[in-house]
């Protein structure tokens, strides 16, 4: 006989309940026996059960809400502290200090404000049922009769939204909402409908612009077009760098390569202010692979700090003891800032000697075969004017902001510059880690002071004189980027006022010069136009001031494809060329719409000639600090050591008297060594005290600009609530969060 089972089908058991206790307190297993009827143990388990699962989740949510909570009283202290501490960028001598600095802070708070009151108004509408029909048509035909009715400017209305009839309003506020219903339909969603399709127009055209730029990055890939180095010019291929003997052989240009191309040339090194980087980027310059009696080092210290001056003067008088010729110059006026540095180092007597000028900042670290992959590109071509290398960065895995500013230097070198250089011998020289003929910059009147954009300066006249340049992107020189969001924000309110300027100053010159038309027109039309004026115009017009407002006035819409398709596009095409940022696109975007202010304010600031269109700030560096030793080591070895006897072979009469006067110069300042060394000695036994000085790091700051803004798109966000349009919504509030972000100085390097 088979034994009896139960009704689900199992096997009754035979013998003593047991209960087994896991480690979980909330879990308990119970098997019983036979004994207890079928339906009273599920009763009973299933009451336990339940029991157990609502203290667990209970005390989950307990856990969730408390954590919660800390985390939200955290960040709340966090940016209580934050404000407490800081001092308004805003309000720096430095940073717009002028009153008309202050006009777009004005323009924001007051539309902040504004858009309050209109969303308190809109509240108190919304929870009337003023603005929502009574009841919708059943169907199209009643519809029609409802239009017909209806005025002709208020005939293209959502379906949502109506005008209540005069026999229905009721009080005087109902009045004053239909008044400003049809005040907003007559007047401001008119003006905000024809606003918006200039912007989109503006946004269509700089994205086929930029479409037609990366199909011409990817023709120039996979077709292999680049400059090459003629075979005749005696080049050595890239990776095969002279032997160290030779550089501490004195590397003369006929005990290696005899038949090699290597004309005299001059690197110059401007710096001001920058004891953080000075010495890696000397120690790389000096290092350069190229016969000594053809190259001459002009470190251009602008220096106004003292400790700072003797440090790069000592660091150089390092390399000058090993044979390298490199020579120390300081200005006593810092006129023309970097313009001003190089115009009076090429104003020297020797510098006729020489051919070509490579130029460094004092962040750049160049491989030792930088020349050889630059220099013989001139050999072939006269017209060559300019060679321009790529930059990389040693720093672009620092936080996020170091992040996101590479995604677009990259698309800048290889999209920008490559297709630039290779279709058009034209594009904005960047100031750095670039290669020039010397006539070339003669020819176009030199270095000028009159903008805060010098390199964009000299290649525009260059190219009206009919110079050619090229990009090699294979030819990379080690930069830094600025890792805190107040040195970013300065470096490009700098790049982004000085072309406008460059573009009112330029444009008599640009119809007068004797290039082709079509050059021209690239000149006006796609350089200054469309890539310097036109991009942060909409994107800061379209994105945070018509987007907002169509939230307030609902007549006037924005095609979701305009907030949300085409600029996830276009971001797609801006991370192509750094692929491996793919994972920050959505920040990526959302971060450059923040930065949209700056350069908004940036562009209107160069182009009406304000006061901030003429600053020139050097950008912060986070180059490795020297210790007090190694000051004091420096100091000691700068006084002890005795002055080099050599002088530079291969030089004229008057570069040999110049050169003597320098180095008389330097014989007469070594009696003042011994007492800075002391000096630098006492300084460093010194106990260290807790004391702020000045040159530490500053604190972080909060940007007022971005908060206003930050409050306007989260009231924009909360407008779209009632209108009950989602991705408007959650565009409009990660924007605002990403700017709350931003303002509060929590995207870049957090200094206590």
């Amino acid at each position: 006989m088979a034994p009896p089972s139960s009704w689900w089908g199992s096997e009754e058991q035979r013998g003593t309940p047991v209960v087994v206790k896991m480690d979980n307190p909330y879990s308990l297993v119970e098997i019983d026996g036979p004994g207890m009827p079928p339906s009273d143990k599920a009763r009973g388990k299933n009451a336990k059960q339940f029991t157990w699962v609502l203290l667990l989740r209970a005390h989950r949510a307990v856990g969730c809400v408390a954590w919660l909570a800390g985390g939200f009283w955290g960040v709340l202290g966090a940016v209580n502290r934050r404000v407490r501490r800081s001092r308004d960028a805003d309000d720096e001598p430095d940073a717009e200090a002028s009153g008309r600095g202050r006009v777009m802070l004005r323009f924001l708070r007051a539309f902040l404000l504004l858009s309050l009151a209109m969303l308190a108004f809109e509240t108190v509408a919304h929870l009337k049922g003023w603005q929502f029909p009574q009841h919708l048509p059943g169907n199209l035909q009643e519809l029609e009769e409802q239009l017909q009715h209806l005025p002709e400017h208020l005939r293209h209305l959502p379906d949502h939204l109506r005008v209540p009839e005069r026999q229905e309003i009721q009080g005087w506020l109902h009045r004053a909402y239909v008044t400003w219903l049809e005040f907003r339909v007559d007047y401001i969603a008119w003006a905000i409908e024809k606003l918006s399709s200039f912007c989109i127009l503006l946004f269509m055209v700089q994205s086929v612009d930029r479409v037609v730029q990366c199909l011409a990055c990817f023709w120039i890939k996979i077709r292999g077009i680049k400059p090459r180095i003629p075979a005749s010019s005696g080049g050595k291929p890239r990776g095969t760098a002279r032997k160290s003997a030779d550089v501490e052989n004195n590397g003369d240009a006929d005990a290696d390569d005899a038949d090699g191309y290597f004309p005299m040339v001059l690197i110059q090194m401007p710096m001001c202010n920058e004891k953080e980087v000075y010495e890696t980027s000397i120690s790389h310059v000096c290092q350069m692979d190229w016969p000594r009696d053809r190259l001459l080092i002009q470190v251009l210290d602008d220096s106004d700090d003292e400790v700072c001056q003797m440090l790069i003067k000592a660091e150089v008088t390092k390399w000058s003891q090993r044979g390298v010729n490199v020579i120390y110059r300081h200005r006593l006026s810092r006129t023309g800032y970097k313009a001003g540095n190089l115009k009076s180092a090429m104003a020297c007597d020797y510098v006729k000697d020489y051919e070509f000028v490579a130029i460094f900042d004092a962040d750049f670290q160049p491989n030792p075969d930088f020349l050889k992959l630059t220099v013989p590109h001139f050999k072939e071509d006269p017209e060559l004017g300019l060679v321009q290398a790529r930059w990389s960065f040693v720093n672009k895995d620092e936080n996020l902001l170091t992040r996101l500013q590479n995604i677009n230097l990259c698309f800048h070198f290889e999209v920008e510059q490559q297709v630039n250089g290779v279709y058009l011998n034209f594009f904005g020289f960047n100031g750095t880690a670039g290669v020039w003929r010397i006539k070339a910059l003669e020819d176009s009147g030199g270095w000028m002071e009159r903008t805060t954009v010098e390199d964009m300066d000299i290649a525009v006249r260059a190219h009206l004189n009919g110079w050619k340049f090229i990009f090699l992107n294979d030819v990379k020189v080690l930069c830094e980027l600025p890792e805190s969001y107040q040195a970013y924000r300065k470096q490009q309110h700098r790049w982004h006022s000085g072309p406008m300027q460059l573009f009112r100053l330029c444009i008599p010159a640009i119809f007068r010069s004797k290039i082709p038309f079509w050059k021209k027109a690239n000149l006006v039309m796609l350089f200054f136009l469309l890539r310097k004026l036109v991009l942060p115009f909409y994107s800061f017009t379209l994105f945070c001031v018509i987007l907002p407002l169509t939230m307030f006035v609902p007549e006037a819409e924005l095609p979701i494809w305009v907030i949300c398709y085409i600029p996830v596009l276009m971001s797609l095409l801006n991370i192509m060329p750094a692929p491996k940022s793919f994972p920050f696109i959505i920040p990526y975007l959302l971060f450059e719409n923040t930065m949209s202010v700056t350069k908004f304010n940036a562009m209107v600031s160069g182009l009406f000639q304000l006061g901030s269109s003429y600053e020139w700030i050097v950008t912060k560096k986070a180059g490795r600090t020297s210790s007090a030793s190694d000051i004091l080591a420096l100091a000691e070895a700068d006084a002890h050591a005795p002055p080099p006897a050599k002088l530079v072979r291969g030089v004229s009469e008057g570069g040999l008297q110049e050169w003597s006067r320098l180095r008389e110069q330097e014989a007469a300042e070594w009696a003042n060594k011994e007492d800075a060394a002391a000096a630098l000695a006492a300084a460093a036994a010194e106990p260290v005290t807790p004391k702020k000085s000045g040159k530490a790091k500053k604190p972080n700051r909060i940007f007022k600009k971005e908060l206003a803004l930050a409050c306007l798109l989260l009231t924009a966000a909360t407008r779209s609530l009632l209108s009950k349009q989602g991705l408007h919504f959650y565009f409009l509030l990660f924007q605002g969060v990403t700017f709350l972000a931003v303002g509060l100085d929590l995207i870049g390097e957090q200094v206590s």
